[in-house]
């Protein structure tokens, strides 16, 4: 086999894989966007899948500046919600801490006995 042969079935290749990359992308946009309809998003699936090539070409055209707004938004609405998981999991570990220093302390000074110390650590750490 000759090698620009190989070249031109490699970038053929490579061509084919980015095709199909930008057609599952434009296919999610498609039904990630809230601004659409259920009949238009049933349009637009139709008119990728029938003509593909146009109809990809029309919607990265029509809408590729808000299918980049989307992305943003989702990636940030997924930061959001992780910081606020890691906030929310930091605090509750920091509050059981504090519980059972407060129970410490009062165990020590005898304001609660054994017995109801232990029960009070077994329900802070269950």
């Amino acid at each position: 086999m000759p090698v620009l042969d190989v070249l031109w079935t490699m970038l053929a290749f490579f061509l084919f894989i980015a095709w199909i990359w930008v057609l599952i992308s434009v296919i999610a946009d498609i039904f990630r966007s809230k601004d659409l309809g259920g009949g238009a998003k049933a349009l637009w699936v139709i008119f990728v899948i029938i003509i593909p090539w146009l109809g990809v070409l029309v919607y990265l055209i029509a809408r590729g500046d808000s299918m980049a707004e989307r992305s943003v938004d989702d990636a940030m609405a997924a930061e959001q919600a992780r910081r606020a998981y890691i906030q929310e999991a930091a605090s509750t570990s920091a509050s059981s801490a504090d519980e059972l220093a407060k129970l410490a302390n009062l165990k020590e000074s005898g304001v609660i006995s054994d017995e109801e110390y232990a029960k009070l650590r077994a329900k802070v750490i269950g």
